[in-house]
Parts: structure tokens; C-alpha cells; sequence
């Protein structure tokens, strides 16, 4: 996936992608939370985005996961696996449950400059889950 600057007229896929690449190391973003931050799509939509990646690009599909704070299961288990070992790997703590503290680890996302750079809404915000 190619991610350049964002904007209405870019592909959602990229402009999903851009974001989710401000998501650091050590915190998540729900679906959700992205689609919001995103504009113009939906939280299904970032989940497709998310499988549609190789592995070959820089974007930290792991980061991303349910508004439960659980990683979502998919027909691949061992993608499941994979993406909570790098969550461990980065400090991320899971729960009995198998839940992330999102009141802990949610990243609140980006910069009001780095949206107006990008050509992101600077109003977009997101809302508990």
C-alpha cells in the first residue's frame, strides 16, 4: 500500500492506511476510532483495509483492533496469533479476558497540525466505545 499525503480524492484504502501509521508503538485504535478519524467510512471498511495488507509495507496493522479491546478473530488464526504476539512484543498488556485496557493503550490520535498537513477533518474526534 502506497501512503502518501491524504485527501478526499485519495483512495480510502491509503488514506486508512496513512492514519494508522501515526498509531505508535505501545497503543491501539479501534476500528471504529480510525473510521471516525478517517471520515467518510466505516469501521468494516478499516477491517477490510487491515486484511487486505501483505506484510510488505509500514503499516501497523496490529495496532488496530475491536471495540471490545480484543484482537478479532479471522478465518487465518495463525494472523490472529501473530498480530496479539506483536502487541505483547510491544508492552501491550491483554487481560484474562483476552482484552486490552483501552483506557490505558488507546492512542488518541494525531497531532491537530499533522491532520491539517494531511488533509484530515482537524475536527474529526472520536467517542468512547
Amino acid at each position: 500500500m502506497a501512503i502518501n499525503a491524504g485527501s478526499d480524492e485519495q483512495p480510502i484504502y491509503q488514506r486508512i492506511g496513512l492514519m494508522v501509521q501515526q498509531i505508535p508503538p505501545g497503543r491501539v485504535a479501534t476500528y471504529g476510532q480510525i473510521a471516525v478519524l478517517v471520515g467518510n467510512c466505516t469501521a468494516r471498511m478499516v477491517g477490510y483495509a487491515m486484511s487486505s495488507l501483505d506484510g510488505t509495507n509500514d503499516v501497523p496493522w496490529q495496532r488496530v483492533v475491536n471495540s471490545q479491546g480484543k484482537v478479532s478473530p479471522r478465518a487465518d488464526s495463525h494472523s490472529t496469533a501473530v498480530q496479539r504476539l506483536r502487541l505483547l512484543e510491544e508492552g501491550i498488556v491483554f487481560d484474562t479476558e483476552h482484552r486490552i485496557n483501552l483506557r490505558r493503550y488507546r492512542w488518541t490520535g494525531p497531532s491537530l497540525e499533522w491532520r491539517l498537513e494531511h488533509g484530515f477533518d482537524p475536527e474529526a474526534s472520536w467517542r468512547e466505545e
